[in-house]
């Protein structure tokens, strides 16, 4: 480029004359016009966008607790004795009235032999304390006897009438200690592992008292508990539970068991059982739900988590979790405004739904916010929105032009291929 310097000449003489002036001007609009092009506009960013969803919510809420059975009844050794005999299989099912244990009962037997033997000399003696009252109780009306003869011969009477009945008494408890040495299932259900085995000493500690357990496993009962800022958020629910019957509280709820392996359960259950009041020590309210279980796969014991609806929220604002971003507790997305210049807004987030978040303040509904590149966003910068159908296309656009690019290489590999084995023929 030449350089504009030479083709200007300064007039000789004063330098302050228009000559000079004009050619100072056209030199620096010659200068200003040789400088650097101007930068290209700036790259406006593609951002995916979602509109703000506006619908009814059913707020959820997962609570953590144990199984245990329906019935979950011990059976206890009520004699203290040797253990004779068991009569099941571990872990299996057993019937009500099956017999499970034996303690021997030789010492109660001569229990029951010796109340025998006190009943019978308690029956004789009452016998010979009436007849004895029968003979003095004319005399006594015939002034032959004092009144003291009397009087001794009436209380011998109900002496031993009090010690028939003590005797009848003694001889019913031995029979009950000796029922107690057989042990019978007292309902139908599974009996666990035993505490003791045949030839131990049972009934009396520190020997074993509670020789096993038997369970009703269905339906499975699940024990959970909720604080009191989630019961105080659905007391008018637990107001009307009180209220309706347990066929109507059955058809209303809808509960869901979630297991250890966070598999749910295939069937639903309600809740059966509340407590009085919130315990205050711990500061929780405890509840009881059933979940019928005829495959009996959920046993007592487990792990369970109990899901259910809470509240419904009305007419709910949801953006997708992925549109939220947190810092120091502090939420906020990016809406993009209609002109398409980037909002950062501040926002209240509520509970998270699925792959939702429920914002309780700072949106309003159908307004668009990015759910992708949030991470370059600034506020008031201007992007280019695309909607989940253009993204879509897209991605289906790049798929093709990649898969045609894979094709075109192939050929073009062959071509060589080809072209090689052709020149070494």
């Amino acid at each position: 480029m030449n350089n504009p310097l030479k083709s200007i000449r300064i007039p000789q003489g004063d330098i302050t004359g228009p000559g000079v002036v004009l050619a100072i001007i056209i030199l620096l609009l010659t200068l200003g016009g040789c400088g650097k092009p101007e930068a290209p506009p700036a790259l406006v960013l593609d951002i995916p966008v979602v509109p703000v969803v506006q619908k009814d919510v059913p707020i959820p809420i997962t609570l953590v607790g144990s199984t245990l059975g329906s019935v979950d009844i011990p059976i206890r050794a009520r004699v203290d004795g040797v253990l004779e005999s068991m009569d099941f299989r571990e872990g299996r099912e057993v019937e009500e009235g099956q017999l499970l244990y034996t303690i021997d009962p030789r010492p109660f037997e001569a229990k029951v032999v010796e109340a025998k033997g006190y009943l019978a000399e308690a029956t004789t003696m009452l016998a010979k304390a009436k007849s004895d009252l029968g003979r003095i109780r004319p005399l006594a009306e015939m002034k032959a006897v004092s009144q003291q003869d009397l009087d001794s011969a009436v209380a011998e009477y109900e002496a031993a009438q009090g010690a028939l009945q003590a005797a009848e008494a003694q001889l019913e408890q031995a029979n009950i200690e000796l029922s107690y040495t057989r042990i019978h299932s007292p309902i139908d259900g599974r009996i666990g592992i035993s505490q003791a085995k045949v030839g131990e000493y049972v009934g009396k500690e520190p020997n074993p008292v509670v020789l096993n357990y038997v369970s009703q496993a269905d339906p499975i009962r699940v024990r959970f508990s909720v604080n009191e800022r989630v019961y105080l958020a659905g007391a008018r629910r637990f107001a009307e539970m009180r209220r309706v019957s347990d066929e109507e509280l059955q058809d209303r709820q809808g509960l869901e068991l979630i297991l250890a392996d966070d598999k749910v359960h295939e069937h639903r259950g309600h809740v059966v059982n509340y407590d009085a009041a919130v315990n205050p020590t711990t500061g929780t309210f405890t509840m009881e739900a059933d979940f019928p279980n005829p495959d009996g796969i959920v046993l007592a014991g487990q792990f369970a988590r109990v899901r259910g609806v809470l509240e419904t929220r009305k007419d709910a604002l949801l953006v997708p979790q992925r549109a939220v971003s947190e810092l120091q507790g502090n939420y906020r997305v990016f809406v993009i405004a209609q002109d398409n210049t980037v909002q950062m807004r501040d926002v209240q987030a509520g509970p998270r739904i699925d792959d939702m978040w429920l914002i309780e303040k700072g949106l309003e509904p159908n307004e668009r916010v990015a759910v992708e590149g949030l991470l370059r966003l600034q506020n008031g910068m201007t992007v280019n929105p695309l909607t989940p159908e253009e993204v879509a296309a897209a991605q289906e656009q790049q798929a093709a032009g990649e898969e045609q690019a894979g094709k075109d290489s192939a050929a073009e590999e062959a071509g060589k291929e080809s072209g090689a084995k052709e020149a070494e023929e």
